[in-house]
């Protein structure tokens, strides 16, 4: 984790300006096509969540900007951020996971199902350490529709510096399929450019084999 300098930072105004705010996020939504992932899904017998949630962290992890917290009222960057997400059950609640990032789909999406059965096997939220840590990314699938906008419960804390993206039920639509995405970021640590560079990059890794 490095720490960087605010005052030589070139964001400086930025920062200053958007922390002093009482809602400092700012949000993007928007479709993916997920064709190429589905099917890829489908014809490995794999879960489709874990095909795109595993292709949505590559791409986080590969914009610098979203690696970027706020702690102890500095600026730090985390060399690589995990997953966190919400699983559903069978009663209608769901509970938190926290799942280490790999670049392969196979050791990742093995620490991501013995999340998922953690979850079934509990009840609550099951809140821990891992689930309050800064080096995530706050990840909710609404798999039972398809969205044009998100709104997320908020605690007015301009310290908060937790991306959170979230993810709907895929469309379909002259043969293809389109994946909801919103991503919800604190401005004074990132812009919209940097929102659209996590986006191209998923969808590139969307088109791309996992195998």
């Amino acid at each position: 984790m490095k720490i960087i300098d605010i005052n030589t930072w070139k964001r400086k105004e930025h920062y200053h300006f958007f922390t002093a705010m009482d809602s400092p996020f700012f949000g993007i939504t928007t479709e993916l096509d997920c064709t190429l992932a589905y099917q890829e899904a489908k014809e490995n017998d794999v879960s489709f969540f874990a095909i795109y949630l595993h292709k949505s962290m590559k791409a986080v992890n590969t914009v610098e900007e979203l690696t970027y917290r706020i702690e102890n009222d500095q600026v730090v960057a985390y060399p690589i951020v995990h997953a966190g997400a919400t699983i559903g059950r069978e009663d209608g609640t769901f509970g938190f996971i926290y799942v280490k990032f790999s670049t392969n789909f196979q050791i990742f999406n093995t620490n991501l199902q013995k999340e998922i059965e953690a979850v079934h096997n509990s009840s609550g939220l099951r809140l821990n350490n891992d689930d309050l840590k800064n080096d995530l990314i706050r990840h909710t699938t609404i798999p039972w529709t398809s969205f044009s906008s998100v709104l997320h419960p908020t605690r007015f804390n301009s310290k908060d510096s937790v991306p959170k993206i979230t993810f709907g039920k895929f469309s379909s639509r002259e043969e293809k399929k389109y994946l909801p995405v919103s991503i919800e970021a604190h401005h004074g640590l990132l812009d919209g450019l940097h929102i659209s560079q996590y986006l191209a990059k998923f969808q590139e890794e969307l088109f791309h084999s996992s195998f």
